[in-house]
């Protein structure tokens, strides 16, 4: 199945960027956006309800970038939980970023727990894998994205896929200004679609998989031109307007071109 089956996602992540005046001045210059591929934004969660009301009557979604593990209520101080998400209108959640791998020590089954929370919900959580730049030199990144997938699968079934988006994220890419080339970036995309289509080929053709890693304007193109990379989960990039606004052009050019 090609690019063109499929409808692609750009998605936003404002990390731990912003403030209520820095916010609603970048979200009036996206409100803009309202047709040919889907968008959203993902703020840090103090800002999630105020950006919310200012999407009010908008095509761009509100994502999530964390979800509580454990319950969806209760004694677990700091946290937030996928209840509370959906109750300000959180439609995507990110999962398994390897900024919370690598400095707060999540795991791949802890990953699989907060996939479980989210879909409780009703939300759609994006799951992120991807290898360091030791794991790609060792000639591992086969070996790590599938383990890191496969422990979704185990935990929540491969039904969950369904309702969820796999976003690739080279951790040697993210923040860095490298990017995977448009070709190394397309042999992880298949790869992780054919782990897939080894339990369910019809979820395989339909997933979303996104790529994640240094994504930008001039970049954009040639990597949503792969008939396996679906749409971008956008870090830096998405902070600048005219930057994300590019992008997401980007994608609806692969559909039409």
């Amino acid at each position: 199945m090609t690019i063109q089956q499929r409808s692609p996602l750009v998605v936003g992540n404002w990390k731990m960027h912003g403030t209520f005046a820095s916010n609603s001045s970048l979200i009036r210059a996206l409100l803009g956006w309202t047709e040919g591929v889907a968008v959203a934004i993902a703020p840090p969660s103090l800002y999630l309800s105020a950006t919310r009301q200012q999407l009010t009557g908008s095509t761009i979604a509100l994502a999530a970038q964390n979800v509580a593990s454990e319950a969806q209520k209760g004694a677990y101080t700091g946290e937030t939980s996928a209840t509370m998400l959906a109750d300000v209108g959180v439609t995507y959640g990110i999962v398994g970023h390897s900024e919370r791998r690598q400095y707060y020590g999540e795991t791949d089954a802890l990953v699989a727990q907060k996939c479980l929370r989210l879909q409780e919900q009703g939300i759609q959580p994006i799951i992120c894998v991807g290898e360091s730049l030791a794991e790609r030199e060792a000639g591992q990144v086969e070996q790590v994205v599938s383990r890191q997938l496969r422990v979704v699968i185990e935990h929540c079934g491969i039904q969950a896929l369904s309702q969820a988006v796999i976003a690739y994220e080279p951790v040697w890419a993210i923040g860095t200004g490298k990017t995977a080339t448009p070709q190394d970036a397309q042999a992880v995309h298949q790869f992780l679609r054919q782990l897939v289509a080894a339990h369910n080929k019809n979820i395989a053709e339909k997933l979303c998989i996104l790529y994640g890693g240094s994504v930008k304007a001039d970049n954009a193109a040639s990597l949503f031109a792969m008939p396996d990379i679906d749409g971008a989960l956008v870090g830096c990039a998405s902070l600048v307007a005219s930057d994300f606004l590019a992008i997401c052009r980007a994608a609806k050019a692969s559909i039409i071109g």
